[in-house]
């Protein structure tokens, strides 16, 4: 075949996103004929902000991903993932070495759940690097702070000080909502938002405590909800069905269960996401992992504090690290709330130079079920590991997972994954 054909064949192959072996047989054949650039990508999702790929790219081995190859097989693996009737599903990848992303629906608005709790730790850490507290400085659990959630501080007695150390740890690597809302307290919420607006100035709303999301779910029912005191949450939390949580909503407020709003908990959450706190987009996201990794948000010392923190994080061990390979690290933090789950981190592999991980951001929404959004999160980071970009630019690497973005095993292809 012509050379001039063959490229132009390539060249279509990956602009219509052919399967990974076809572009493979295509870059070897067209690296035997004559050394050609790889024809620009566009990705759906990239940012406006992200400078474009060049269009000229020097020639690399067969065996190679360049940047437009790996880019291309991540559209074409969120392509075949985000195809659900209602599911969504959100991804935004910056490879900090190279400085080029990868965006799917990245732009649009996500709830960001618990991945809220890393610039509140940015926030407690930035707060002890000035010396107004130390993580030793100790907090007292009072019955107004507790909220329900993992964790262990809800076990502790009421009076018990508590180090801010100790909750940091709680925080992050559980998830502990009481915890985090005696942080915010501690530090004040305008120092919290304040980290969001100085590392992520465009792109994420205004983050509220953990309680105050409960409140302002139950208030989608009854504005009497913002009265609402941490023992009505806990109790609303153990009241078991949407059902059994109305009727005890309706008893902790003193309503007839007729004043309560009509509809189900869902178009409460459904309304309260639509308000858009404690929400934003994955690419504005990544921008406060960037500031991290850079030591931009802190300092040396405490940098290193909050991603050991977050490479011992024990929630969702499903989700993007399950997809990744097992030589990574994978700083991060998850996020879940009724029908929306997260997960965000630096992805650091061996042998690379530390100061440039790859950020990894991504969100699934309206999933049918717990289990099927982590498979979504585990096949997109396997999708990541697969197009090349954490193997040094070789796709399909043996150490990455399986690919497989049909769920019809449910758990079990969940299990397969990790």
């Amino acid at each position: 075949m012509r050379p001039s054909v063959l490229h132009r064949l390539c060249r279509l192959m990956r602009l219509h996103g052919a399967p990974a072996f076809l572009l493979s047989l295509c870059a070897a054949a067209t690296a035997q004929v004559q050394p050609l650039a790889p024809a620009p990508v566009t990705v759906p999702g990239t940012p406006s902000h992200v400078a474009p790929v060049p269009s000229v790219v020097p020639a690399l081995p067969p065996t190679s991903s360049t940047g437009a190859d790996w880019r291309a097989r991540m559209a074409s693996a969120m392509q075949q993932l985000d195809g659900g009737p209602q599911t969504g599903i959100g991804v935004y990848v910056l490879d900090l070495a190279s400085g080029q992303s990868f965006g799917h629906r990245a732009d649009e608005r996500w709830y960001l759940a618990s991945m809220v709790k890393v610039p509140v730790a940015i926030a407690v850490l930035q707060a002890a690097e000035r010396g107004e507290i130390t993580l030793d400085t100790t907090v007292t659990l009072r019955a107004g702070d507790r909220v329900d959630g993992a964790g262990a501080t809800l076990r502790q007695p009421l009076g018990s000080a508590l180090s801010v150390r100790w909750l940091m740890g709680q925080m992050i690597i559980y998830s502990d909502n009481t915890a985090t809302d005696m942080l915010i307290d501690l530090v004040g919420l305008q120092a919290v938002n304040g980290v969001v607006q100085a590392l992520a100035p465009r792109g994420i709303a205004r983050i509220t405590p953990l309680a105050e999301v409960r409140r302002q779910v139950y208030g989608q029912l009854t504005p009497a909800a913002s009265h609402l005191s941490g023992s009505d949450l806990l109790a609303l939390h153990r009241a078991g069905s949407d059902a059994a949580k109305r009727r005890q909503l309706a008893e902790l407020l003193a309503l007839p269960p007729g004043q309560l709003k009509a509809g189900s908990l869902d178009a409460a959450y459904d309304a309260y996401y639509a308000e858009g706190l404690n929400s934003g987009r994955l690419d504005a996201y990544a921008q406060i992992l960037v500031a991290l990794a850079e030591g931009r948000a802190l300092g040396a010392e405490a940098t290193q504090t909050l991603l050991k923190l977050m490479e011992d994080v024990a929630t969702g061990p499903q989700r993007l690290r399950a997809g990744l390979p097992p030589q990574a690290r994978f700083a991060h933090k998850t996020g879940t709330q009724r029908r929306r789950i997260c997960d965000a981190g630096l992805v650091r592999m061996p042998g690379t130079d530390a100061r440039h991980p790859v950020v990894l951001v991504a969100c699934v929404r309206d999933a049918p079920s717990l289990t099927r959004a982590e498979h979504l999160l585990a096949q997109t980071a396997a999708a990541l590991c697969r197009s090349g970009l954490l193997t040094q630019g070789t796709p399909d690497a043996p150490t990455c997972p399986a690919f497989m973005p049909d769920d019809r095993h449910g758990a079990a292809a969940a299990g397969v994954a990790r």
